[in-house]
C-alpha cells in the first residue's frame, strides 16, 4: 500500500492506495504556515491515515507528496511555496525521517496531471467523464480507483483552473518538464499586450483571464464563490455576467488550443477548484472552440473541442497521482 499526499494552500488530503488501484476517501486536514507547520501537517496526514487503517506506516511501501511551487522532484526539496509560507524546504529527506517511509516530491499540478492520466487511460473512466460526471465517492473494481491494471499510453494535458492557471503534459505515462520544470506553466504566456499587469511581472498574460483571480477581478462581488455567482447570473440572461463569462470561455479555450498547437495532446483534462463548475464550463469552452474552428479549416481539422473533457467531481487528482509518483 502507498500513500498520496496533495498539499494544499489552506487543506491536506492524502489517500491510501492498494497494489490493485483502488483507493479509499482522502482523508483531509487543515494545511499549517510554514516549513514546520507544513511538514507536521503532511506527517499527521501519513498517520492518521496508517490509524484508519489499522496499521503501522511501516506497512506504507512509499509515500508521494504534491505540492505547490518550485520543486526539485530528484532531491525531494520545494522552493518558493509563497502560500504556504515555504521558503524552501527539504521535504523528502526530512518527511522521509520522521516516517520511515521512502518519499518522492512532485510539483502539485504535475502530480495531478499523473493522476487525470492514469484516470484517463481506462476505457471506461474515460467514457465517464463524456457523461454527467457522476461523483466518485468509493473505489471501484474497473473505474477510477482500479487503475493500476490498465496500459498508461497516449498524451495528456491536465488543464489546472484555480487560483491561476497551469498545465501538466504526459506523454506515454512520463511528465514533460522541460530544461528548468517550466513545461506547462501557460498561465504565463502572454496573449494580450493591452492586457492588466500579471502578478509574474508580465501584462496581459493568459492567467489574468482564465483562473480564478481572473474572475475575482473581473467580477467584483462579495459572494462567497463570485465564480458561481457569475455563472448563475449569465444562466439567468444578465448582459455583464454573459459577457464577463465570454471573456473567460475564451481565455480557457485559448489555453486548449495552446496545449494542442504546441504538444498535439490527445486530450485535455479541464481541472483544479473552477471544474467544480460542472457542464456550464464544458459546453461554454467546447463552444469558444467550436466558433473559432467554423471560420479556420486548419482550426477544425484538429477537432479542439472534442479533446477537452473534465475531471470527475470528488476525483482526488493529486493526491492519487502523488500516490503515482511515489512508486517512481
Amino acid at each position: 500500500m502507498r500513500i498520496g499526499v496533495d498539499i494544499g494552500g489552506t487543506k491536506t488530503a492524502a489517500i491510501a492506495v492498494a497494489d490493485d488501484g483502488s483507493f479509499g476517501e482522502p482523508l483531509r486536514r487543515a494545511t499549517g504556515f510554514g516549513a514546520r507547520e507544513v511538514l507536521d501537517s503532511a506527517e499527521a496526514s501519513v498517520r492518521a491515515l496508517a490509524a484508519r487503517a489499522g496499521l503501522d506506516v511501516s506497512a506504507f511501501t512509499s509515500i508521494g507528496v504534491g505540492i505547490p511551487g518550485a520543486v526539485d522532484n530528484a532531491n525531494g526539496i520545494v522552493s518558493h511555496a509563497v502560500n504556504l509560507g515555504v521558503s524552501e524546504l527539504a521535504l523528502g529527506r526530512e518527511l522521509g525521517e520522521r516516517i520511515g517511509v521512502p518519499v518522492r516530491v512532485e510539483n502539485d499540478v504535475k502530480a495531478a496531471a499523473l493522476g487525470a492520466h492514469r484516470l484517463t487511460t481506462d476505457t471506461l473512466a474515460t467514457a465517464s467523464l463524456e457523461a454527467d460526471r457522476p461523483a466518485l465517492d468509493r473505489p471501484t473494481a474497473d473505474g477510477v480507483g482500479a487503475a493500476s491494471g490498465n496500459p498508461v499510453g497516449g498524451s495528456m494535458a491536465y488543464l489546472n483552473l484555480g487560483t491561476g492557471l497551469a498545465a501538466g503534459i504526459v506523454q506515454q505515462g512520463v511528465l514533460l518538464r522541460g530544461a528548468t520544470g517550466t513545461a506547462g506553466e501557460i498561465g504565463h504566456l502572454p496573449i494580450d499586450p493591452a492586457g492588466v499587469l500579471c502578478g509574474c511581472g508580465q501584462v496581459g498574460c493568459l492567467e489574468t483571464v482564465a483562473s480564478g483571480s481572473a474572475i475575482t477581478r473581473m467580477w467584483p462581488s462579495r459572494a462567497e464563490y463570485p465564480a458561481l455567482e457569475l455563472f448563475e447570473l449569465a444562466a439567468a440572461g444578465d448582459a455583464r455576467a454573459l459577457a464577463v463569462q465570454r471573456t473567460f470561455f475564451e481565455g480557457v479555450a485559448a489555453g486548449v488550443r495552446t496545449l494542442v498547437l504546441t504538444v498535439d495532446v490527445d486530450r485535455v483534462v479541464i481541472g483544479g477548484g473552477l471544474s467544480a463548475l460542472g457542464d456550464p464550463l464544458l459546453r461554454g469552452v467546447r463552444g469558444v472552440l467550436a466558433d473559432w474552428s467554423s471560420s479556420s479549416p486548419f482550426l477544425a481539422s484538429l477537432a479542439l473541442s472534442e479533446r477537452v473533457r473534465l475531471i470527475p467531481i470528488g476525483f482526488p487528482a493529486a493526491a492519487f497521482g502523488a500516490a503515482l509518483v511515489g512508486v517512481k
